[in-house]
């Protein structure tokens, strides 16, 4: 099935409204969204996010992808973002959506990247 224009507005508007100092995971963007993939979400940020704030969006495991990272974190560390090592310690910085996504202590989907 084909990824709708009302979806990639509506992964646009979740991470535009990710908050300065905290993190989201493309799985957490995917069930706010209504997607079943998280996949989609990391297609959409790839072709349609230079105007947001991306570096906001890490994986389930909080490491960003190897291509990205050292960008990535200097980004999240100057907004205050807590960091271990190579990863984002997501127990102190996710962002929470007010509905739609998992609640505090859910484990994450297999599909959560």
């Amino acid at each position: 099935m084909a990824t709708t224009d009302e979806q990639i507005e509506r992964v646009r508007e979740l991470v535009a409204s990710v908050p300065a100092g905290q993190v989201v995971t493309y799985g957490d963007i995917a069930a706010a969204a209504g997607l079943s993939s998280a996949r989609t979400v990391g297609w959409i940020m790839r072709t349609d996010s230079a105007d947001l704030p991306w570096h906001r969006v890490v994986p389930a495991s909080g490491r960003p992808a190897a291509h990205i990272a050292r960008r990535q974190l200097a980004r999240l560390e100057l907004e205050g973002v807590p960091i271990s090592g190579d990863r984002v310690d997501l127990s102190r910085a996710r962002h929470r959506f007010p509905h739609g996504s998992r609640e505090h202590g859910d484990e994450p989907r297999a599909d959560d990247e």
